[in-house]
């Protein structure tokens, strides 16, 4: 019941974002089965010249750190396509911030209070 409830939230906090970057007039796919199959980042969002693709993460933690096959798929991404790609962390009561790969240390994390001080959200980025 647990890992259902987790995918529930994670999929309303996606969907949150979608409409938000659907708002400010991006075309937005949500990857289907993001979470089970690791084969693409959570969202993709284009408008024009600007291309973005998000790791969606909804924690309540003062760190966020990934998997490795998640992080090799994330830079992959950037990578192969050229595409921004950029972790979206919904934090409590701060909202989104988004951190790029290469911003997370060795062990692929980064802590809530690194998180604040980059402060890139969501109006900066698009």
């Amino acid at each position: 019941m647990k890992r259902k409830n987790m995918y529930l939230k994670g999929a309303r906090f996606e969907r949150e974002l979608a409409n938000y970057l659907v708002e400010k007039g991006f075309m937005v796919v949500r990857s289907a089965g993001s979470g089970v199959y690791r084969t693409a980042p959570d969202l993709l969002a284009f408008k024009k010249h600007e291309h973005y693709a998000f790791e969606c993460k909804a924690w309540s933690s003062d760190r966020l750190s990934l998997k490795k096959d998640q992080y090799d798929l994330l830079k992959e991404w950037e990578e192969n396509t050229g595409i921004s790609v950029y972790i979206a962390w919904k934090i409590p009561k701060a909202g989104w911030r988004f951190i790029k790969p290469c911003e997370l240390n060795q062990s692929r994390a980064i802590a809530l209070k690194d998180a604040l001080l980059i402060n890139r959200t969501v109006d900066e980025l698009v």
